[in-house]
Parts: structure tokens; sequence; C-alpha cells
């Protein structure tokens, strides 16, 4: 078999075979003939013809995320390093422009990132920089699509992920929400204690009441055996004064009784011998019979000084007197 033609032949098949090209799911192929654009080929077998067509790039249809970080300063002259996350894809149907009119897709999105940015975050003092980064993304998303639209891209999502000031900032942040914490705590214990005070003051005050409510029962309850200790006392013979002198004798020895009754009490006598000791009951007895005695005599020189006024009255007339004259 000649050489030449067996050279020929796998020349031949090899540019036939060259004509065929495979492409992969989300991608799409831009093919030129003779330098100029010619199609754009989506996934699955395609076919061109050898040397005539060549591909001129595959172009990625996932969706794609960029990580921008940007240094910026806040309104309150605080700089942070905030980093923002595009997600974008390539609008299938605007492939050739996504291709041709732009030769860096990155470095396109990062500089309309850092524009929208810091733009946007000089307006804010550091506080609202944490509590408005979502209107931060949603602002950048906004610019990139009006921006980026007409390049075939389709910007997804923007998510501010990452707000890192400097240091001492946020050692500073520490230390204020530390004391902001002390403070509180501070202020609840207080309330607390104010209301311990309050309450252990209401308590004493019940306390007292009841306690002065119980004495007043008390004495009363007294008063009352005292008057039917009396007149059982007067039914059976005694008369008042022996009675209260008997009384007053009882309750002495009561008195002793009771504290005798407590193992922990120290008791002092004075005197200490027994005819002493019987000698001021009947001192006690005595003085106590004086005292009702003189206030009984008291009452019966009341009762004849009101008699005898009464009767000056009675013996005064003055129809006497005008006949008299």
């Amino acid at each position: 078999m000649d050489p030449i033609l067996i050279i020929l032949s796998v020349f031949g098949l090899f540019i036939f075979l060259a004509g065929f090209f495979t492409v992969k799911q989300q991608t799409s192929v831009v093919v030129e003939r003779f330098g100029k654009f010619h199609s754009i080929r989506n996934s699955g077998l395609q076919l061109k013809i050898p040397v005539i067509d060549r591909i001129a790039g595959r172009v990625n249809l996932r969706i794609q995320q960029l990580d921008v970080i940007i240094e910026t300063q806040t309104k309150d002259n605080v700089f942070v390093k905030m980093k923002v996350s595009v997600q974008f894809k390539v609008i299938q149907e605007h492939v050739y422009e996504a291709f041709y009119k732009l030769e860096f897709p990155h470095d396109q999105i990062t500089a309309y990132v850092f524009d929208v940015v810091r733009a946007e975050v000089p307006k804010l003092i550091l506080d609202d920089v944490f509590v408005r980064k979502d209107d931060i993304a949603i602002a950048v998303k906004r610019e990139l699509n009006e921006a980026m639209m007409a390049y075939g891209y389709d910007i997804i999502n923007t998510l501010v992920t990452d707000i890192d000031p400097d240091i001492q900032v946020k050692n500073a942040m520490n230390r204020i929400n530390a004391a902001e914490r002390e403070k509180v705590a501070a202020e609840f214990e207080s309330e607390a204690q104010r209301i311990r005070i309050v309450a252990k003051a209401k308590a004493e005050a019940e306390s007292k009441r009841l306690q002065g409510q119980g004495i007043a029962d008390q004495r009363r309850e007294i008063a009352k055996g005292l008057v039917e200790s009396v007149e059982v006392l007067n039914n059976v013979g005694i008369n008042s004064q022996e009675a209260s002198a008997l009384i007053v004798v009882t309750q002495h020895y009561d008195t002793l009784q009771a504290i005798g009754a407590d193992t922990n009490s120290n008791l002092i006598l004075l005197p200490n011998s027994p005819q002493a000791s019987t000698d001021m009951l009947n001192n006690m007895v005595a003085s106590f019979a004086a005292s009702n005695q003189i206030g009984e005599q008291i009452k019966n020189q009341k009762k004849k000084v009101k008699g005898s006024e009464n009767k000056s009255s009675l013996d005064y007339n003055p129809s006497d007197t005008s006949e008299s004259k």
C-alpha cells in the first residue's frame, strides 16, 4: 500500500474528527470563522468546519461568586474593612456581550463594588454600618445590575459578609458594651434592694401592728378577768379592797413562778429573808388598801360637797326675801 495514501488517510481522518467537539452542561462555546464571530454552541455534541472554524472561548453559565474586600471610612472617621460577596452569572441569551464586551469581568465588578461601598459607608456612623449592612448590599446590587446588565451579566445577590473595624475600635466598643451592661446590672440591683427594704419595712409595720393588737387584746382580757375575779370574791363575802389585795398577791406569785420556769433566767430577790418578803408583800397590800381608802374618802367628800350645794340652792327662796322687805 502506498505510504503517501496512508498518510493522507490518517490526516483526513484527523481533520474529520477535529470537526466534532462537545460542550459541557451550563457552558456556552463561542465559534469564530476566520477570526469573525460565527455562532454560539450550547451543551452537547457539536460540529464545526476544521481549519476554517475555531473555538474562540467557553463561557461559564453557572452562578459564580466574587469576594471583594474594601477598606473605607465611616462618618465618624472610623476605618473599617468590609467583605462584600457578589453572586452573578452570565445570561445565556447574552453570551456574545459577556464574551466580547468585557475582557476582565471580575475586575469590572470589583470596581463597581468599590465605588458603591465607598459612596454609601461614609454617610453612616460605625454603629449604623452594622445595623444597615443590608441597605448597603441592596445599593451595591442595584448599581451593579444597572451597569452589568449591558454586558450580559445578571447580579443574583450581594451580601455584606464581614465588617471588621480596627482592633482598638473593637476594644473600645467592647468596653462601652461592658460598661452599659454593668450600669443596667447596677440599676437592677438597686431596684431589688429597694424592693427588699420596702418589703421589710412593710413586714415590720405589720408585725408591730399585730403585736400592738395582741397586747391590747391581752390587756383587755386581763381586765375582764380581774373584774370577774373581784365579782366572785364579792359574792363570797370579800370586799373590793381585800379582793384587790388578794389579786395583787396572786399576780406577784404568778410572776415569780413564770420567771422560775425558765432555766436560763437569773432572778435576784431583795430582801432575801422570808420574813422580809412577807413584810414587803404586806406593805404592798397595805399601801394598795390605803390608796383605795383615800380614793373612797375623796369620793365621799365630793358627794358631800355636791349634796350641800344642792341643799343651799333649795333653801334659797327669792320670794321670801321680797316679803321681808
